[in-house]
């Protein structure tokens, strides 16, 4: 394929809500243990960084560390969910169970069928933050005013992190390789993006990469000050950010799956 090939619009019908609902009905034959992990891990968080790491840590901004950090995991909660789906899971599906196999031989095409991915992977995030929001609710630490913002973005946070785990499902030569960008990618985004400290904390050259290269960044940004229930124009930069980004490699990650299981 050309590089321009990797950027065309690829053709999706409609029949990829097919694909989606598959993978709805497989996720709610185990929906108890599914739901489990959303609700119990921010819970497991504030109890032994927030309320115990907390006592030591001299507030952030006159923002209690528990409330600091309370929407930073709603924010990694999205970015687990999405990218985990389309990363291990899809490969999975695509090379162990050989689930796309049984799906391209009826009418769906490639396209509908990783485009049935993606919008799983970007509804496991908006289960994810449903099901924590009213979790961290419940201990003080969020503005309910904006929550059916932050689920809203969640969608699109989910978009961007089930492309990036795609691309890389359609990159990788065996499931194996995922745990290189699980450990080079995915981990520092999680200790470098404004998660538990503030980006300010870290020298500049590292502030302009994680906004520049790190989608978590952006996520956290969104998503503290919606659950703070701050609505400020800077916001406007990290959601342009996210759309923009989620756009192209949602194309990208489409064609170059195209082109994985073609060949």
């Amino acid at each position: 394929m050309k590089l321009v090939d990797y950027f065309r619009v690829p053709g999706i019908s409609s029949r990829s809500f097919k694909v989606w609902q598959r993978n709805k009905d497989v996720f709610m034959k185990d929906i108890k243990l599914n739901f489990l992990p959303p609700f119990l891990e921010p819970i497991l968080y504030l109890i032994a960084l927030g309320f115990g790491l907390g006592k030591f840590v001299e507030s952030i901004d006159g923002i209690p560390y528990a409330r600091f950090i309370a929407p930073a995991l709603i924010a990694v909660s999205v970015m687990y969910a999405s990218f985990f789906e389309c990363s291990y899971s899809s490969y999975v599906r695509m090379y162990y169970q050989k689930t796309f196999d049984a799906i391209i031989a009826t009418p769906l095409t490639i396209e509908d069928v990783i485009a049935g991915e993606l919008l799983w992977g970007a509804t496991r995030s908006v289960i994810n933050a449903t099901v924590m929001i009213p979790v961290i609710a419940l201990f003080g630490l969020i503005d309910m005013k904006y929550s059916l913002l932050i689920i809203l973005f969640a969608l699109l946070g989910g978009l961007l992190f089930a492309a990036i785990g795609m691309c890389f499902t359609a990159l990788t030569p065996n499931i194996m390789s995922l745990n290189y960008p699980v450990l080079l990618f995915i981990t520092p985004m999680f200790l470098f993006s404004g998660t538990f400290f503030p980006l300010s904390a870290l020298p500049l050259p590292i502030q302009y990469f994680a906004i520049a290269f790190l989608p978590l960044t952006h996520i956290v940004n969104v998503i503290r000050s919606l659950s703070f229930g701050i609505l400020e124009f800077s916001l406007l930069f990290d959601i342009a950010w996210v759309l923009f980004v989620s756009v192209i490699l949602l194309i990208l990650s489409i064609n170059l799956m195209k082109k994985k299981l073609i060949v």
